[in-house]
């Protein structure tokens, strides 16, 4: 007897662990099945001491679960791609290896904000941050493909990181609901930041840039390199009139960049895909740091059409604005690339997806210009959302689209459209703006075969102009002629990026209804 209670004693712990264990599985199997891809889901929660027996109670026990094990796999991915350095040997390969080091950089970032719970983030800008960190790893493999180098690198980066990001966006999408901010200001930001973020672009600058040596530094990048780097309230620089032919990275936050007027301040580059770059490095100006504002300013790459994917300027800035400014290139001009932002007053040039990412973007009063391209064929917008659940896409709200002053003289012979889908679930409407005669009656072009032409999502609605009928236009399933203004105020200032919550605090004009 005393054997038997002995044995007893010594196989209860056992069989209840096993039996915990057992249920733990067989929840997290209900728990996984209600996102897209329950396969990784399953096997990493199984497989890491760290997770097994947490209590889940409820979907956000789950969603912060899942975010959890992303942002693991994302370090250890972003591990993986800093050991791959010596396997890199040509400076094609360092570059695509040196766009994935920055971009899981940034990813990481992004998840371990929407984990702070310091940060008090709404379920929008978890959205908007996990939908940046899925548009990173995507940029991150791009480079490699248009540079033409194996691939044999990216089975270790990716990690199933892509498809376990794709399963947060798809969780939190279910509780989602609209941003909460106190006075204007999103609630992530400190109050003891709001005061200074409503700095007018007519104080005194923090720093000024003259090519002529009567600013403190001659160059854009000797300013926005001395700047904080966690500034807690604007930090203004003034560029001179001048060209500055430089290349400039803007990674600190709330940087405002004040120039003398479109054609008056100039930043200029000339790198691009053609000339053995990535396209996310090929920008003449690239913003990363949330929060930024350029006004009064050119930006320009000079590359050429025959060089390809040539940027003139990228963003990757949340709650970024750019008032007045002009973007100047041909194919892949300008690079909406992720998170908020809002383009009011600007002229943007180009030829082929010359306005392109994953940002959610609106375009409000700018006038666009198509350039005559060297194959006789132009695309405006090339979209590149790839998730369902993605917030973003772009948005061009009482615009003008007509042709360059290159392309009118042989307007006739080139075949212009509003966009084509770069990504599965592209998202681009065009509302009352007015169309020039240019745009082809079709109004969109496929970007291969069939592809995404069931998922995509195209709208236009009540738009004006020779080139605005409808009547003619693709028969594609996603495409929608927009006859409701509850339809299309989705696409709004106010609803597509929660712009009158946060635009105010710029000084810069907005209409936040159609």
């Amino acid at each position: 007897m005393i054997a038997i209670r002995l044995l007893v004693t010594l196989l209860v712990p056992f069989l209840l662990a096993s039996f915990v264990s057992s249920y733990s599985t067989n929840e997290l199997k209900l728990w996984c099945n209600q996102t897209p891809n329950p396969q990784p889901c399953e096997y990493f929660l199984n497989n890491n001491p760290s997770y097994q027996h947490k209590l889940i109670k409820q979907k956000s026990d789950f969603f912060t679960l899942s975010l959890q094990l992303v942002q693991q796999r994302a370090l250890k991915a972003h591990a993986n791609t800093l050991s791959l350095r010596s396997k890199c040997t040509n400076s094609r390969q360092i570059s695509a290896w040196a766009d994935c080091v920055d971009l899981y950089q940034q990813t990481i970032l992004k998840l371990n904000k929407t984990l702070d719970t310091k940060t008090k983030c709404s379920q929008v800008d978890a959205q908007t941050w996990l939908s940046t960190a899925l548009t990173n790893l995507d940029t991150c493999q791009s480079g490699f493909y248009e540079l033409g180098v194996q691939d044999y690198v990216l089975p270790l980066m990716s990690n199933n990181v892509t498809k376990l990001l794709s399963n947060t966006l798809a969780l939190n999408k279910v509780q989602y609901q609209e941003p909460s901010y106190k006075d204007g200001f999103p609630t992530w930001v400190r109050p003891s930041d709001r005061k200074l973020l409503q700095t007018s672009s007519s104080s005194q600058p923090n720093a000024v840039v003259a090519k002529d040596g009567s600013g403190k530094y001659t160059t854009v990048s000797a300013a926005v390199n001395a700047a904080p780097k966690n500034n807690k309230g604007r930090y203004v620089i003034h560029v001179k009139a001048g060209v500055y032919n430089e290349q400039v990275e803007i990674k600190a936050k709330n940087i405002m960049l004040v120039g003398d007027g479109i054609g008056k301040t100039i930043i200029t580059g000339s790198k691009s895909v053609g000339g053995g770059t990535t396209t996310f490095r090929s920008a003449t100006v690239a913003v990363v740091g949330d929060g930024f504002i350029g006004q009064d300013i050119t930006f320009r790459n000079t590359a050429g059409a025959s060089n390809h994917q040539a940027v003139a300027l990228r963003s990757g800035s949340d709650l970024s604005v750019f008032y007045r400014c002009s973007f100047e290139g041909y194919q892949d001009t300008l690079y909406v690339h992720s998170d908020r932002q809002f383009y009011k007053e600007c002229n943007i040039y180009g030829t082929v997806d010359f306005i392109f990412g994953n940002a959610a973007a609106v375009f409000q009063n700018c006038n666009i210009f198509a350039r005559n391209p060297p194959n006789k064929v132009n695309t405006i917008t090339a979209q590149g959302r790839m998730d369902p659940n993605q917030n973003t896409g772009i948005s061009i709200h009482n615009s003008r689209v007509t042709a360059a002053s290159d392309l009118k003289p042989v307007q006739g012979s080139v075949r212009t459209y509003l966009g084509r889908p770069w990504k599965q679930y592209s998202r681009t409407v065009f509302m009352k703006s007015s169309l020039d005669s240019l745009i082809h009656p079709t109004g969109w072009l496929e970007w291969s075969g069939d592809f995404a032409l069931r998922t995509l999502y195209y709208g236009e609605y009540m738009n004006t102009g020779p080139g605005s009928s409808t009547r003619n236009r693709v028969k594609w399933q996603g495409y929608h002629v927009m006859n409701s203004a509850s339809e299309a105020s989705k696409f709004t200032v106010s609803n597509f990026i929660a712009g009158n919550s946060w635009l105010p605090a710029t000084k810069v004009p907005f209409t936040s209804t159609l």
